[in-house]
């Protein structure tokens, strides 16, 4: 119902739209948006068949019931916002019982949170879905998910889901992977799970985001985020993260440490993708940095090369000696890093994002270096007395 831009963003099916604006949510009472979801998820299955599950969303649905098909609807007594989530839910996942019933729908709990457990009861939804439970803090509150769980398992749900996440989460144009915090989240869904009877939680989906949706940048790629992955997918294995499990996620991996920092070098790992993940390190650690550092802190730019000066094409001779070698030599080195990268991403991604990534996170600050030396080539050039200081 909710994250379908992908879909409701084109023309031939905005008039699905829950709220004509917005490509967020579907319209629930119309017939052609369950005939439109049932279809996706046929062509789903068919493409996996035998799957046991299959998830079919339902989070953040945050404008159900604003649009006027819905507003008349809740104005008839007992409707409520809560009725019409828990209908759409049942419709939905009745579809994929009905054709595929071998394959239990699950759906994210985020807009089953708030209705009450003798609403939840007396809904067919706990018998048809299972819950997952979603949340990818760092400090996520234990307690409060031991008690969400016991919330769900008294209103007739048999089994329920965590969600993690091992990169995403942290940032939508986050280009590093903060391992140390998803380490800290699959920690603490560990204490979950020790929490509640055992026979409460029927796995955990460990998420691994590419975009917070489908409109917003890209966030860390798959290369990046492994080493992030090995580590989440060990602590869940071994039950902690002791300096055994850390060992060997590094002789996995093929690395020394699991430092950010460390994987700037060339011993970044054997495993694949590794390569992206040494030259995205550098890129994300170092070349943002090391322009700023050049235009906005050096003395000879910040002090005879000034915003003021470059758009009068102004500038003493000597100070070009000072700053041009410094700009070439900086441009040169990045352009053989950023040539490097291309290349090892067309090997893995397609076309298009490769130019996304490279075009948010490389391009701006080689064309700050590019317009520099421009300006001093002009500045350099004979340029006609107008008699008058800048």
């Amino acid at each position: 119902m909710c994250l379908m831009q992908f879909v409701l963003k084109h023309e031939a099916l905005a008039h699905l739209r829950e709220v004509a604006l917005f490509p967020n949510t579907l319209n629930p009472h119309k017939a052609e948006s369950l005939a439109l979801v049932g279809a996706m998820i046929d062509q789903v299955m068919a493409l996996h068949p035998g799957a046991r599950w299959l998830h079919i969303g339902c989070d953040e649905v945050y404008y159900l019931g604003e649009g006027e098909d819905s507003r008349q609807w809740l104005q008839q007594e007992p409707n409520t916002r809560a009725e019409l989530c828990l209908s759409y839910m049942e419709a939905v996942a009745s579809h994929v019982q009905a054709r595929h019933p071998t394959t239990t729908p699950l759906v994210w709990d985020d807009m089953l949170r708030d209705i009450p457990e003798d609403q939840l009861s007396a809904s067919r939804v706990p018998q048809l879905v299972e819950p997952v439970l979603w949340d990818y803090g760092a400090d996520l509150d234990v307690h409060s998910k031991a008690l969400l769980m016991e919330k769900y398992r008294k209103s007739g749900f048999s089994w329920l889901w965590a969600a993690s996440a091992f990169k995403g989460a942290t940032g939508a144009s986050q280009a590093l992977t903060p391992i140390e915090h998803h380490l800290r989240n699959h920690m603490q869904w560990l204490q979950v799970a020790g929490s509640v009877p055992a026979d409460t939680l029927q796995g955990i989906v460990l998420t691994g985001w590419q975009r917070y949706d489908h409109f917003s940048v890209l966030c860390e790629l798959l290369p990046v985020g492994i080493p992030s992955l090995a580590v989440c997918l060990q602590v869940l294995l071994h039950g902690g993260f002791a300096e055994n499990v850390k060992a060997r996620v590094e002789n996995f991996l093929g690395t020394s440490s699991l430092e950010a920092t460390d994987f700037r070098s060339e011993r970044a790992g054997s495993f694949p993708g590794s390569d992206i993940l040494n030259l995205i390190t550098q890129v994300s650690l170092h070349l943002c940095s090391s322009v700023d550092a050049l235009l906005e802190r050096d003395r000879y730019v910040t002090g005879w090369f000034s915003p003021y000066h470059r758009r009068r094409k102004f500038i003493h001779p000597v100070m070009i000696q000072h700053i041009q070698p410094q700009a070439h030599s900086l441009l040169a080195r990045w352009s053989v890093l950023v040539g490097e990268l291309e290349a090892a991403l067309q090997r893995v991604f397609y076309p298009d994002a490769v130019e996304e990534w490279l075009e948010e996170n490389v391009r701006p600050s080689l064309r700050r270096l590019q317009a520099l030396l421009q300006d001093l080539g002009e500045a350099a050039g004979p340029r006609p007395d107008s008699g008058q200081d800048p």
